[in-house]
C-alpha cells in the first residue's frame, strides 16, 4: 500500500494533528486519502453514519480527508473505565470489558487479524493511507505484543517519520534516545523527523536541525510552528489540559465538571471560540465559585464519577447554584446524575447487577442500565413543548447504555427524526438534561442558550458565531501552514517511492 505512518516519542506531541494536516493537504492535492490508527485509547470518541464507534480524532481525520469515515480507520478502540478495565470497542461495537493482562494475554491474535483486515481495506479503496502510531514506538516492557506502532509500519509496509515535541523540552534526547531503542529493522524504516510546537524564530534552530541530521543520518523534515487554538478535537486527558487552559478571561462563566472519566470532552470545544464565554474546569469545592452555568459532561463510568462527585462536595454546590437560578445542562453521563435514581440492573456500568445509587434528585427521573449500547446519529428538532423555534434543526450522536424515565410529566427538550422524544427542559432552560452529544456544536442553539445567560446577566444578545464553517476553513489554514515548514516534495517522493518498491 502507499502511506506513511506518524509516529511519537511520547503521547501528546502532536501526532493527531500532524495526521489530520496531511489528510487535508493530500486531499486538496486531488489524492484520495484515509487516516487510520489501529487501536485508540480514549474516551473522546466519534459516531459514523452507519452508527459505529471510533476514536474521534480519526473521524476528524477524515473529516479533513473528505471522506466518510468508517470503522475500517479505527478497528480497536479502548474506553478505559477505571484505572485497570477498559471496554473493547471493535469494528465500532462494544464488545467486552479486560483488564490491561486481560487484553494483552487474551485480545492479541484477533487485534491483529482485525488490523490486517482494516489495513488491506483501506489499501484498496484509497491511494495513500496516512496512519498515526500510538504514545512512543520504544516502550520495551510492551514491544514483544505491540500493534500500535513498528508492526503496524511492517503490517502496512509504510515509511515511519518520528514526531518530537520541543516544547516539553529535551527534544534532542527524545529523538536520539528513541531511534537507539529501536531495532536495526525498525529504524531502517524511520525515514523522516519532524519537529513540533516550536515558538520563536525557526532560523534560530538551523544548528539543531543540523546537529540531528549528523547524528542520526536521518533527515529533519520539518520544524513545525506551536499552533494556537487549532479547534482539532483531542482524544485523551493531556488535550484536554492543553486545549482548554487558554480561554479563562470572558464574562460568561460556565464551570464544567471535570470527572475521573470524562467522555466526549469535544461538547464543549465550540465555548473556546465564543469571546465572552471563560470556560473552566473544577475539580473540587474550592474552584467552584459562582459560575453563570455549569456543564455536568458525559462519562464512561457514570455511577463511580457521581459517587467522585459527592466525594468532593459538588453535589451540595450544584443544587444551590440550581436553587439559586443558576443554569445547568447535563449531557449524558451528567444527564443522568440530574436524575432521582441510577440502577445497574445487568452491571453493565459498575460491574455489580442490580447496583442502585441516588441520584441528585433535580430531574425526576430514573435510569436503567442495560447491556446494549446506543450509537446513533441524530437529526432533532426542539420539542414543541419548549417553546423554542420547532423549524429549527439540530445535529448529534447518542452513546449511551442507560436509559431515562420519567416519573411524572415533564417537558422534554428534544424530539428525534425518528419520531423519539429526549431530555429534559425544566424552567424556560434553567435546567436541561439531554443525551445529544454536539449539541453545542449547533451554532444557533449555542447562541440561544448563551443569550438566555446574557439576558440574565443585564447584558446585550449576541449575534450567531458560524464555528461550523469556520472549522472547515481551519483545516485548510492549518494544511497550508504546515505545509510551508515541511520538506513537502521530499515526503511525497518517501511515500511514492517506499509504496512501490
Amino acid at each position: 500500500m502507499k502511506g506513511i505512518m506518524i509516529q511519537g516519542t511520547a503521547s501528546d506531541v502532536g501526532k493527531s494533528l500532524i495526521v489530520t494536516a496531511l489528510c487535508r493537504i493530500l486531499a486538496n492535492e486531488g489524492v484520495r486519502v484515509a487516516p487510520f490508527k489501529s487501536q485508540n485509547m480514549s474516551n473522546n470518541s466519534y459516531v459514523t453514519r452507519d452508527g459505529k464507534e471510533i476514536g474521534r480524532a480519526q473521524g476528524i481525520q477524515a473529516e479533513a480527508a473528505r471522506v466518510e469515515p468508517t470503522v475500517w480507520m479505527n478497528p480497536i478502540l479502548l474506553k478505559p473505565r477505571s484505572d485497570q478495565d477498559s471496554e473493547i470497542v471493535y469494528l465500532g461495537k462494544a464488545i467486552q470489558t479486560l483488564s490491561g493482562r486481560g487484553y494483552r494475554d487474551y485480545f492479541y491474535e484477533q487485534g491483529l487479524a482485525v488490523i490486517k483486515k482494516s489495513l488491506h481495506q483501506l489499501a484498496d479503496d484509497f491511494d495513500v493511507v496516512v496512519i498515526e502510531g500510538a504514545g512512543s514506538p520504544v516502550e520495551i516492557n510492551l514491544k514483544d505484543r505491540e500493534f500500535v506502532n513498528m508492526k503496524v509500519a511492517e503490517l502496512a509496509d509504510v515509511p515511519v517519520v518520528l514526531v518530537a515535541d520541543i516544547d516539553r523540552g529535551g527534544v534532542f534526547a527524545s529523538i536520539v534516545g528513541t531511534l537507539d531503542l529501536l531495532d536495526p529493522h525498525e529504524r531502517q524504516r524511520v525515514v523522516g523527523i519532524i519537529i513540533n510546537k516550536f515558538r520563536g524564530d525557526i532560523s534560530l534552530f538551523e544548528d539543531g536541525v543540523q546537529w540531528l541530521e549528523e547524528k542520526t543520518g536521518v533527515p529533519v523534515l520539518g520544524v513545525l510552528p506551536y499552533v494556537e487554538n487549532h479547534m482539532i478535537d483531542g482524544e485523551d486527558s493531556l488535550s484536554i489540559r492543553t486545549q482548554f487552559s487558554k480561554r479563562n478571561n470572558g464574562i460568561l462563566d460556565i464551570a464544567v465538571i471535570h470527572l475521573p472519566f470524562i467522555s466526549n470532552y469535544s461538547d464543549l470545544e465550540p465555548f473556546l471560540f465564543e469571546e465572552d464565554v471563560s470556560l473552566r474546569w473544577v475539580n473540587q469545592a474550592s474552584e467552584f465559585g459562582q459560575p453563570d452555568a455549569i456543564i455536568i459532561p458525559g462519562t464512561k463510568s457514570t455511577i463511580s464519577d457521581l459517587k467522585h462527585l459527592r466525594d468532593k462536595q459538588l453535589d451540595i454546590l450544584i443544587e444551590t447554584h440550581i436553587a439559586n437560578g443558576g443554569f445547568v445542562v447535563g449531557i449524558c453521563g451528567g444527564y443522568q446524575f440530574l436524575g432521582e435514581e441510577l440502577i445497574d440492573e445487568v452491571g453493565s456500568d459498575t460491574s455489580l447487577a442490580n447496583f442502585t445509587e441516588a441520584g441528585l434528585g433535580i430531574i425526576p427521573a430514573t435510569t436503567i442500565f442495560y447491556n446494549e449500547k446506543e450509537t446513533n446519529r441524530v437529526i432533532a428538532q426542539y420539542h414543541k413543548a419548549t417553546g423554542l423555534p420547532s423549524i429549527q434543526r439540530l445535529e448529534g450522536y447518542e452513546i449511551h447504555l442507560g436509559k431515562t424515565t420519567f416519573s411524572k410529566d415533564v417537558c422534554p427538550f428534544l424530539i428525534f427524526a425518528n419520531g423519539e422524544e429526549d431530555g429534559y427542559f425544566g424552567n424556560n432552560g434553567q435546567i436541561i438534561g439531554t443525551y445529544l452529544h454536539h449539541l453545542f456544536h449547533n451554532d444557533e442553539w449555542r447562541n440561544q442558550w448563551l443569550n438566555m445567560i446574557r439576558k440574565k446577566k443585564g447584558m446585550p444578545a449576541a449575534e450567531i458565531r458560524s464555528i461550523s464553517d469556520y472549522k472547515d476553513k481551519r483545516f485548510d489554514l492549518i494544511a497550508n501552514e504546515m505545509k510551508s515548514h515541511l520538506k513537502w516534495d521530499l515526503m511525497k517522493k518517501l511515500i511514492n517511492q517506499w509504496g512501490s518498491k
